[in-house]
């Protein structure tokens, strides 16, 4: 089984240009996951990818709790049937949650897609929010934000998931059409090496 539908360039073959952006994509495990050298013909996109996700997910300055951003990264990643983003970042709600009965129980709800069943105020706003812009962005309306707003979320924080969303659905899109497994990779996070 190979982990992509495309040829995928291991480090022993990486030419000294693609070896500094493979540099870049190191997680620290010390490896690079199959979601970074899927773009290994393309190393310009791959070095693009890597900014883009460290700016949207682990940059300091977001506020928004990291079980939180880790949970509504699973939860667009549920919506577009993607199960190597799913693995890996739902691993790490998981593990942030910290309690594996909740943590079952909110797994259980966004399968279900009932995010309510777990979540109130701000929480749920920001999965009702997050499923309507990954299934319907068309539709997105100014009071999908004041939803946000009114349940006491600041507009930084709104960005905050609006990027994460839009991130993930790129991610998906890529991941779902090359065909990337997490065939090689270390899954999740706080994985232990």
């Amino acid at each position: 089984m190979s982990a992509a539908w495309i040829h995928m360039i291991p480090d022993a073959e990486a030419d000294d240009a693609l070896m500094e952006t493979l540099k870049l994509a190191r997680t620290p495990h010390g490896t690079v996951d199959n979601v970074m050298r899927v773009h290994s013909l393309r190393p310009n996109t791959m070095r693009g990818h890597v900014a883009l996700y460290r700016a949207a997910l682990h940059d300091n300055s977001n506020t928004l709790p990291m079980w939180l951003q880790e949970t509504i990264s699973s939860y667009v990643s549920m919506l577009n049937k993607c199960p190597y983003s799913l693995a890996n970042h739902w691993a790490n709600a998981h593990y942030l949650i910290g309690d594996d009965a909740r943590a079952d129980a909110i797994h259980a709800a966004l399968q279900a897609k009932r995010p309510q069943d777990v979540f109130t105020g701000a929480e749920l706003e920001l999965m009702r929010y997050a499923e309507k812009l990954t299934l319907a962005p068309g539709e997105m309306i100014k009071a999908d934000v004041e939803a946000l707003r009114e349940a006491g979320l600041d507009d930084g924080q709104i960005l905050e998931a609006n990027q994460i969303i839009g991130y993930f659905n790129y991610a998906n899109r890529l991941l779902n059409g090359l065909g990337v497994t997490t065939e090689g990779d270390i899954v999740g996070y706080y994985a232990k090496t």
